[in-house]
């Protein structure tokens, strides 16, 4: 058998390649309470229930944001949520023509004998879980895997690891109705150049499509979200052009053409930059037999939480600012980006955090 067949394998596919619609992609608000904490602590907010749903409230009814959304990752506290007038979350994404999803892994522990290396946690009731979120709404998920560079990493045991738990999770997903989006971050710190940076990527993407053939996952009912191919954080930056070039390069060497779409993680680049640099593969001539898309977090939030402020007159404001991030994404998707997009405060800024946590 070369793929598993769900008795959910239609709706998988359909579901997968809708997120994957060109001129839409995906906003992630699944942050966990502890990191939603520190993104409200910046703008000197306390981290109370009210709070966390005010700021979800505004994302999910910002006018014309949902049109250029397909999907909204939610964290477990979010998808049980209503709207100030009483109205579930979900059954406004779902109105909106967005599909809900969740995130699904419960963080990340040390790999013993490695150096600071990593593997994401929450198999453990996984099944379980996602029966009980589909039942709530869901239609899709995420874990998120995360590896770093360095003079000896990743190490061969962390990439195993990590693309042994992504296709672990991924099946378990499917046999339960949810697209499971396939994360394998490379995170952006450190001192190496793009080159390096591409030949990880390869090296971490080839691992975990193997890893998916071997758990049969049914690749057209799956998503992958991967880092950009860029130089490190503390390295010379270099034009969206030569971003776009090598990302799209290691993503033609490794990722499969039955995976409907590839949705960026921002991985700490500015609003701009994200956009830009999405803009310039959309905009490349060559093979893409995926759709490339988006599904950030910081890069759409962070000139919206600035503006917002947790001031209730500020609402609006914060809203037009989601709107004309979102709208500019969209266009990216479709490689029509002109750059022209009113700069909201903070869009401009390093989002960059070193050894991120979710």
């Amino acid at each position: 058998m070369s793929a598993f067949t769900s008795k959910f394998a239609d709706e998988l596919i359909a579901n997968a390649a809708y997120i994957g619609t060109p001129g839409k992609g995906i906003l992630a608000a699944d942050e966990s309470t502890g990191t939603i904490g520190k993104r409200l602590a910046s703008i000197n907010v306390e981290n109370v229930e009210g709070n966390r749903r005010a700021l979800r409230e505004l994302l999910f009814t910002a006018p014309g944001a949902l049109p250029c959304l397909s999907g909204v990752i939610l964290f477990e506290e979010t998808l049980y949520q209503k709207s100030s007038d009483g109205k579930l979350f979900v059954d406004i994404l779902k109105e909106g023509g967005v599909l809900p999803g969740i995130k699904v892994d419960k963080g990340t522990v040390e790999l013993a004998g490695t150096n600071g290396e990593t593997t994401t946690q929450g198999l453990d009731g996984l099944g379980e879980r996602c029966k009980k979120y589909y039942e709530a709404g869901a239609r899709f998920a995420k874990w998120r895997a995360v590896l770093k560079i360095g003079e000896n990493e990743p190490s061969e045991l962390s990439i195993h690891e990590n693309a042994y738990g992504l296709a672990r999770y991924a099946v378990i997903c499917q046999e339960n109705g949810l697209v499971p989006i396939v994360e394998p971050e490379i995170l952006v710190d450190g001192s190496h150049d793009i080159h390096k940076c591409a030949a990880v990527t390869e090296r971490v993407l080839a691992a975990c499509y193997k890893a998916l053939s071997d758990h049969h996952v049914l690749l057209e009912g799956t998503l992958l979200k991967p880092n950009m191919v860029t130089p490190g954080s503390d390295s010379a930056k270099v034009a969206p052009e030569v971003i776009a070039e090598h990302t799209v390069r290691a993503l033609q060497r490794t990722v499969p053409a039955a995976v409907p779409a590839i949705v960026f993680l921002s991985g700490g680049q500015s609003e701009e930059e994200a956009t830009k640099n999405l803009n310039a593969m959309n905009q490349l001539k060559t093979k893409k037999p995926w759709s490339l898309s988006f599904s950030f977090g910081r890069a759409l939030q962070q000139s919206t939480l600035k503006t917002w402020a947790g001031k209730e007159e500020n609402v609006k404001a914060a809203q037009e600012a989601l709107y004309v991030r979102c709208k500019a994404n969209s266009e990216a998707t479709l490689g029509t980006y002109k750059g022209d997009a009113k700069l909201g405060d903070g869009a401009a800024e390093s989002l960059h955090v070193k050894d991120y946590k979710y």
